[in-house]
């Protein structure tokens, strides 16, 4: 794996997940990134992504620079052939060329604007630095996926399943801010690479890029979507069609005790942070249901799988 863009740089998805699960019960590969570096860039904030994949790269052996980009460096410019005579003093082409320099990875956060669509599914950020970066580059959530936390869901669900091919919902929930697309298009790419029954339910407006959902069945009935479901994923996400905008904040899509009641005595995730009583009810998040905790320990085993191959294709030249 030369980086870790999306989910697609990771051919065989099931040795990933049983690779991170055995990292996690015993960690083995403590010296393989000795003498290495990584350096993290955040344009925006952070703290089980940052946290989590501070601690992967030093259980690898791995020093590791954190860098709040947006507040501790020079405004940077993306666009190719500007004119840089605005607010941005340094291009990324100087930018990720040097930083190559100083790190062996290079890993990015970066959320999108939501006022224009086509602007952000460009990518601009993690596309960049892939391009002009000489080190493998890792993204940390960008304006359309959030592949690490992904990676982390797939291994959250395989380590609880107890039948061989369960019901998962991903379903959305209200929130008082526009949220991204990002871990939600993660997370129906993953699902569609497992052997799960898996469905969508959101409220009309609020359907996913279909290039993403794909096939994928969709419910505008929350009820109905949650029936006989062995994992409920809850998640909010600002409208696609109407771009970034917010449509509803209807609570009857809140995420409660009574709607457990509707599935297979379901695990409930969430990527956190979780807006209490709003997305999901405190009755649900402190019940043996939720396993947002376990899903975030998680985070850190999901980034070692990540780093440690990363390293290794650095090994072989």
């Amino acid at each position: 794996m030369k980086n870790y863009i999306s989910l697609s740089d990771i051919e065989n998805l099931d040795l990933a997940i049983a690779e991170g699960l055995q990292l996690k019960n015993n960690n083995t590969a403590a010296n393989l990134g000795k003498g290495k570096t990584l350096g993290m860039l955040f344009f925006n904030p952070s703290l089980r992504t940052r946290l989590s994949t501070e601690k992967a790269a030093k259980l690898l052996g791995m020093e590791v620079m954190v860098m709040n980009a947006d507040k501790d460096g020079w405004a940077l410019e993306f666009e190719d052939g500007a004119i840089m005579n605005s607010n941005k003093a340094e291009h990324i082409k100087e930018a990720a060329a040097v930083l190559s320099q100083y790190c062996d990875i290079i890993a990015v956060r970066a959320f999108p604007g939501l006022e224009d669509k086509v602007k952000d599914e460009e990518d601009l950020v993690i596309k960049s630095f892939e391009k002009y970066a000489t080190v493998p580059v890792v993204n940390l959530e960008s304006a359309t996926g959030h592949p690490l936390q992904a990676l982390t869901d797939a291994m959250t669900i395989t380590e609880l399943q107890k039948t061989k091919k369960p019901k998962v919902v991903l379903t959305w929930a209200p929130h008082p801010r526009a949220l991204p697309q990002s871990v939600p298009n993660s997370f129906v790419e993953v699902m569609q690479r497992m052997d799960v029954k898996f469905v969508i339910a959101n409220p009309p407006g609020y359907d996913l890029n279909p290039q993403v959902k794909k096939d994928t069945q969709v419910f505008h009935n929350q009820d109905e979507a949650l029936k006989d479901a062995d994992f409920v994923y809850v998640k909010n996400w600002s409208s696609y069609e109407s771009y970034g905008k917010i449509l509803t904040e209807d609570s009857s899509w809140t995420f409660s005790e009574q709607k457990v009641q509707f599935t297979n005595d379901a695990k409930v995730m969430h990527c956190l942070p979780v807006r209490r009583n709003v997305v999901i009810d405190d009755a649900v998040l402190d019940s043996p249901n939720s396993v947002v905790i376990q899903q975030a320990g998680n985070r850190t085993y999901a980034a070692q799988v990540v780093l440690k191959r990363l390293l290794e294709n650095l090994e072989k030249g």
